[in-house]
């Protein structure tokens, strides 16, 4: 067994072992190499109360390459049906880390969903207006893989999302642009 499969295979486990009400993802069917996601918008946002799918598309050599990513439901922040260009996408291998994840991608995805697109592909910056109306709409995005999306997530048992507070820091230094990038070669070293 290769190091992308294995390490698909610890992704699964991982997600299944601990589920988030946060976000849901799984390998479509007979392929490890691209899965569905469903995340919820951020609370506090004209995301919230909506629900997000896309798809992970992963390289033949994850865990050391990166990912692509496609949304598929309209938000007002991610193009749809486009690899979107984020620090952790195939857009930016220099930024990507092996040791980062699935769960760490879905955290992520969601705290970019507030940022400014600033021009990148696939980013957009539609009105808070118009992201209300499609948070609403897309709670009932049906996916012909998956089925009704909102269905994908489980409810917080006291009406309150539970943030994963595990990567937290470093998701913060990843939205903020501040993930330093590899080493062009290496040896290479990073001037003092």
């Amino acid at each position: 067994m290769n190091t992308a499969v294995r390490r698909i295979r610890a992704d699964i486990r991982e997600l299944r072992k601990s589920p988030s009400d946060r976000y849901f993802a799984e390998p479509v069917e007979d392929n490890l190499f691209e899965w569905h996601f469903t995340l919820r918008g951020p609370p506090d946002t004209e995301f919230e109360g909506g629900v997000y799918h896309g798809r992970i598309l992963l390289p033949s050599d994850y865990p050391f390459k990166p990912p692509n990513f496609v949304f598929l439901t309209p938000n007002g922040r991610f193009a749809v049906n486009q690899k979107i260009c984020l620090s952790i996408s195939a857009h930016h291998p220099e930024y990507w880390q092996p040791a980062w994840g699935i769960r760490l991608i879905l955290e992520a995805l969601i705290s970019f969903f507030p940022t400014e697109g600033g021009g990148a592909l696939g980013a957009l910056d539609w009105p808070a207006e118009e992201r209300r109306r499609l948070a609403a709409e897309s709670r009932n995005f049906v996916c012909r893989h998956c089925g009704r999306v909102a269905d994908l997530l489980t409810e917080p048992e006291d009406g309150q999302e539970t943030p994963d507070d595990t990567y937290a820091a470093e998701i913060a230094q990843i939205v903020a642009g501040k993930t330093a990038p590899k080493p062009a070669t290496p040896d290479a070293k990073t001037p003092d």
